[in-house]
């Protein structure tokens, strides 16, 4: 197998084991062996022995001797760790993004978002849901790959799949957060549309407490 394809099988075991995570077909502090990881994500051992260093480094797996790998385990240092990196990263992405995002983009999103909220206020429907799951995915992912850093970005992705995973038993949107998210978003883009870089900073902290506080089921 030549090193591009042996690069391609491993980013695809990458993200079939991510898949699967957020799923919960694999389980938080699951112990696993290469052989399940296989049969999990559908791909040759080979491509699974290349993925678990990345899976390492991104801390979603760890080596346990004479055991086998242990999947992410979901505490509270985790839940602290990974939403004090949120709101260091899309601080100073959202500081960045005032700057630079034209104002017809600030303009759609904020539509986008209140047309999904005001359409929530009446009844939250199934395709209403997905759509507002997917905004709100899209808005956090958009003002981090808007710094034009592919390290940042990277960084952020693997900390959302981390973030998801406190979200316990369900990793989507539930349909009673629907208004309070977007409401929270739209806080922001009231920020941006006025070019108040820290009142944008200060808005995307509050919208970030809030979802840390959710997780936590406060």
């Amino acid at each position: 197998m030549t090193n591009s394809n042996a690069l391609r099988q491993r980013d695809h075991a990458y993200s079939n084991f991510t898949e699967k995570l957020l799923a919960r077909d694999i389980r938080p502090g699951q112990i696993v062996s290469q052989r399940e990881l296989v049969e999990l994500t559908g791909m040759p051992l080979g491509a699974i022995r290349e993925m678990i260093p990345r899976l390492e480094a991104d801390g979603l797996i760890k080596t346990v001797p004479k055991r086998g790998l242990q999947i992410l385990s979901i505490d509270l240092d985790l839940v602290r760790n990974a939403f004090q990196l949120r709101a260091i990263i899309e601080g100073e992405a959202i500081r960045e993004f005032c700057k630079s995002a034209t104002t017809d983009e600030i303009d759609h999103l904020a539509t986008q978002h209140r047309n999904i909220r005001d359409g929530a206020l009446a009844k939250v429907t199934p395709d209403l849901l997905q759509t507002a799951q997917q905004i709100d995915w899209a808005f956090h992912d958009r003002i981090i790959d808007a710094m034009g850093n592919s390290i940042i970005s990277d960084i952020h992705r693997v900390n959302a799949i981390k973030i998801r995973l406190i979200r316990n038993s369900d990793t989507r949107m539930l349909p009673e957060l629907v208004v309070p998210v977007l409401t929270e978003h739209l806080a922001v883009f009231d920020a941006l549309k006025a070019r108040d870089s820290e009142g944008a900073v200060l808005a995307i902290h509050a919208h970030i407490n809030s979802a840390k506080k959710r997780a936590l089921g406060m």
